[in-house]
Parts: structure tokens; sequence; C-alpha cells
């Protein structure tokens, strides 16, 4: 099979856009009782102010970072801290007024942009944490350590009363040093795929696979974060039904996740290709509610539930054989 037969990466094929296009709302058409499962075409803060405040139970913000980067026409260049928060406060205190009583904000940042970040959410919202997930990714660099970790901070409207579920996001381990007490396994089970342990996820988070061009969420865009990712935190801070909203939505992987785990979903986008991308994930998402993994409740290591796959593929083929 050669590589281009392996190549996933979303792509708008011939007679889709039409289709596509019908899914997607320009900002200027929003209404304020209407904000449910909707791909938004706009500027942030124009559409913002047409979406009603206190509404939402969770909010993923993906800002650009303090870097210069092409959005595929849409530059962005990197400035001096002081300029960069200026930057942030032109719209977050917007955001959070669409945050409900008990709502949850993460916002995602790197090493050059989170420290601008952690005071902008400090001055609305009560911070309790600082997720750090590493890419495994990154590039080198022969004057610097290799960039491969992000933060998201984790931020809530009322520390008193907010929403969060830790089992809802369990992390499953292969045990390396199997350790029994009476001879029975001491916190971890002997399954068909090996020896695992059940654990509650800490702030870093090491098994995320960055989308590349043999996954079928990858697309082309710049700085897509995987819905992995984003499904863990929609299951820890929202309910089914609950309402999510994503304000920089890039190719969006937090519609495509708030659809598979069955909440709503609003998302703002300014690049009208990002949201035809979006559309078509979320088409697909329709036939194919998997999340890279993410599987039987639980989150797996990286390429462990590949193995567990791959594993039991093998077996099925070994019992045809013999039948």
């Amino acid at each position: 099979m050669s590589k281009s037969n392996r190549n996933h990466t979303l792509r708008i094929e011939e007679g889709e856009e039409e289709l596509l296009r019908k899914m997607i709302t320009d900002f200027k058409d929003v209404r304020a009782k209407d904000c449910d499962d909707k791909i938004i075409c706009g500027d942030t803060l124009q559409t913002l102010r047409s979406i009603p405040d206190n509404y939402y139970d969770l909010i993923i913000v993906d800002p650009p970072y303090n870097l210069s980067r092409n959005f595929h026409g849409t530059q962005f260049y990197r400035t001096d801290n002081d300029e960069y928060e200026k930057y942030l406060e032109t719209w977050f205190e917007t955001v959070c007024r669409k945050l409900n009583s008990h709502g949850t904000l993460y916002m995602c940042g790197d090493w050059r942009s989170s420290g601008s970040m952690q005071r902008v959410l400090s001055r609305h919202l009560t911070v309790l944490n600082r997720i750090t997930w590493q890419r495994e990714k990154g590039r080198g660099a022969r004057q610097n350590w290799k960039n491969s970790m992000e933060d998201i901070w984790f931020a809530v409207k009322n520390p008193k009363d907010y929403f969060f579920d830790i089992d809802a996001v369990m992390v499953k381990r292969r045990v390396l040093a199997p350790y029994k007490e009476n001879g029975v396994p001491k916190d971890w089970e002997n399954t068909e795929e090996g020896k695992y342990r059940m654990t509650h996820p800490s702030n870093f988070w090491d098994d995320i696979s960055i989308p590349f061009w043999s996954m079928p969420e990858n697309t082309d865009h710049p700085t897509q974060k995987a819905e992995k990712l984003y499904a863990k935190l929609v299951l820890a801070s929202s309910k089914p039904g609950d309402r999510i909203l994503d304000p920089f939505a890039g190719s969006g992987t937090a519609a495509v996740v708030a659809k598979k785990l069955n909440r709503h979903f609003t998302t703002i986008e300014l690049n009208p290709d990002y949201c035809l991308w979006t559309a078509k994930r979320l088409l697909m998402a329709e036939g194919d509610s998997s999340i890279q993994g993410y599987a039987d409740g639980v989150f797996w290591e990286r390429n462990s539930l590949l193995f567990r796959n791959s594993k039991q593929k093998k077996e099925r083929r070994k019992r045809a054989k013999e039948e």
C-alpha cells in the first residue's frame, strides 16, 4: 500500500462544498436563541456580541500563541509580553461573560504565552490548575531545548460550585513492574491485552498523539489539537447535553468531540476554509464516533490501544484458521 493511499488527511472533495456551506452560519446571521450546534464563520469579538451571556457550561479557548504564524492567509505576529497580554484582554472578558455561574474554562498556551494567559485568567476567573501535556512532535534546536510541551490552564467562575468528574477520565496504564501482595496483584489486573493499572490522571499528560497524516482526524491546520486531548476536558468538566463554546475553533476539534460525546457546541472561526473542514469532520463523526486513544470508557496510553487492537486481530485470524 502506498503512502498516498494511507494518507487520511481531510480533503474537501469536488461537489462537497455546497453541502458543507449550508452547515455554516455567517456571524451576521447569529441569533441569541439559536446558538446550539452552530459553526459560525466570523470575527470572534463581533460574534460574541450576538451570543447570550451565562449560556455555556464549558469554554475551551485555543487562541493564537505569542508566535509569528500564518494561518492559511491570516498572519499573526509575535510581540512582547505586554502587548500580547493586551491582545488577550481585548476579548477575554467578553468570553468569560458567556460562561454560566458554575462553568469551567480551559485555555491552551505554550511557554511564551502561558505567563500572560495566567495573569489575564486570574483577573477574571479562579485558576485551579495548569495541565502540561507532552507533544511527541517538536522542533529540535541547536542553541535551546527542544520545545515539546504545552499548557492548558484550568479555571472556573465559582470555585465552590463547578462540575468535575475525575472518574470519567481514568487512564489505563501498562504495568512494567507488577507487584503482588500475598500472591495477589496489587492495584493492577492481568487481562488478555497484558498487565494494566487504572489510574486517575495528574496534571501532566504524556499520552497525547499530535494528529498526523495517517489519522482520519488530521487536517492541514498548523496547530490542530487532538480529539483525545479535548475529550479529557469535555468528559471531566461537562455532562451529556451541556453546552460548549470554542471561540477560536480552527479545524473544529472541540465541535467534533462535543458531538461524539453528546454535548452541544458553538464554534467561532474567521477562516472560511477551516469552517468547511469543521463541517466535514462533523459529517464524518455521524458515521464514526470513535476517538483515537479512548475506548471502553477509559483513556489508553499512547500506542497501547493500537497494540491491543493489533493483538486482537492476530488472535481472530488465528482462531479463523483453526476453525
